[in-house]
């Protein structure tokens, strides 16, 4: 029989709407019959209202509750889990009340705005018995395990150069403005929090997390960053990031491997939005290179390219059942985590989303890009 797990929802935004849209899709479409999902309550900061309507739009069953406070939302005795889809600026108050109410949570990328938030986000977590998970839902897609088992096979042989670009080119003044959270300081805004995450996602993923866990070294760290005149927010950053080791088996002569990772709102990866210009992810062995082809955070395929002589080029389509977005998967793994009474997920444990907050919080620091005192606090409660 199917392990259900209950949702309560925080906040009612687009990352919100796109996430129940998949929840509520028949986990058999996608060869998960060992779990259910189920939403029983849903809040908006703002009004009740607005979290009824969000209900009503989405056609989520009875029984589902809407709440007009983040309080009551934690309070309520029927939920399991709670998804926190608040802007990062929020997250580290938000699930800091969700644990200290003994809920669950899976919190939306980027965890936090520093590292120093994040690591007592899990202090708390592992103190209080809880499971917590960062949304990182990428890491979960069948494509990116796919990719992680080539690499650990030994197949592309050992991974030293991984390059992966985030970047969409817009005008920035004309569509963001100041206010837009892409662009606020006051939400933690800029390029770097919100899609150079998925850049550091596949340095990451290909670099790191490939290695055994007593191999995984944090990198050294070099990055460049332009600001957004119009608010100091950075509008373009590259981070060259050096790892000790390389992978999947850093024996015989250990080499430093080398992620690329970029992200911009100005320039586009992908101008035509047609893949003309060529995969955003190149992964880059001795044996061999993974090419992967879509935006970073919801990649449709990937090429797998031998040395001379050693194979043939392979191409690899990896589609999304039932029309879903791909948010069902990292949702599938927090309620098997559950079920089983994990605390974290082997797929985005604790200690890697800490190693990717440090990163984060260098290259800020190299930029020169500081946020409000109030989102950087370690404090709680500190009302925002």
């Amino acid at each position: 029989m199917a392990h259900t797990i209950r949702w309560g929802i925080m906040a009612t935004g687009w990352i919100a709407n796109t996430f129940v849209r998949d929840l509520l899709k028949d986990p058999k479409a996608r060869d998960a019959s060992d779990i259910a999902h189920q939403i029983v309550a849903v809040a908006s900061s703002s009004s009740k209202d607005k979290a009824t309507q969000f209900i009503t739009t989405l056609s989520i069953p009875d029984p589902c509750t809407a709440y007009s406070t983040y309080e009551d939302l934690v309070a309520d005795p029927t939920v399991d889990v709670i998804y926190v889809a608040t802007p990062h600026s929020h997250h580290f108050q938000n699930v800091m009340l969700a644990l200290n109410a003994g809920k669950n949570v899976l919190c939306e990328k980027a965890f936090t705005v520093n590292a120093a938030q994040t690591k007592i986000l899990c202090e708390t977590a592992r103190e209080k018995g809880l499971f917590l998970m960062e949304a990182v839902w990428t890491r979960y897609f069948p494509l990116s395990v796919q990719v992680r088992e080539i690499i650990r096979s030994g197949e592309i042989g050992e991974v030293l150069r991984t390059v992966a670009d985030t970047s969409f080119g817009d005008d920035v003044e004309e569509k963001w403005g100041t206010t837009h959270r892409m662009v606020n300081p006051d939400l933690a805004g800029g390029a770097l929090l919100d899609l150079g995450i998925y850049s550091l996602t596949w340095v990451f993923q290909t670099l790191y997390h490939t290695l055994p866990k007593d191999q995984r070294k944090p990198p050294t760290v070099t990055s460049q960053m332009t600001p957004y005149h119009l608010t100091g927010a950075d509008e373009s950053t590259t981070i060259l990031l050096t790892f000790p080791t390389s992978t999947p088996t850093n024996t015989g002569h250990p080499r430093a491997s080398h992620g690329i990772a970029m992200t911009n709102i100005r320039v586009a990866a992908d101008p035509d939005e047609q893949g003309t210009s060529g995969p955003n992810i190149r992964i880059q062995g001795t044996k061999g290179e993974i090419q992967v082809f879509g935006n970073p955070f919801r990649p449709t395929r990937y090429r797998v390219i031998p040395v001379k002589g050693k194979g043939q080029v392979r191409e690899v389509e990896c589609a999304f059942p039932d029309g879903g977005h791909g948010m069902f998967w990292e949702a599938d793994e927090v309620a098997r985590c559950l079920r089983d009474g994990r605390l974290e997920s082997e797929g985005m444990p604790w200690e890697e989303s800490i190693v990717i907050m440090e990163v984060m919080d260098e290259v800020r620091r190299q930029g020169g890009l500081v946020y409000p005192a109030k989102i950087e606090s370690t404090e709680y409660p500190v009302q925002l």
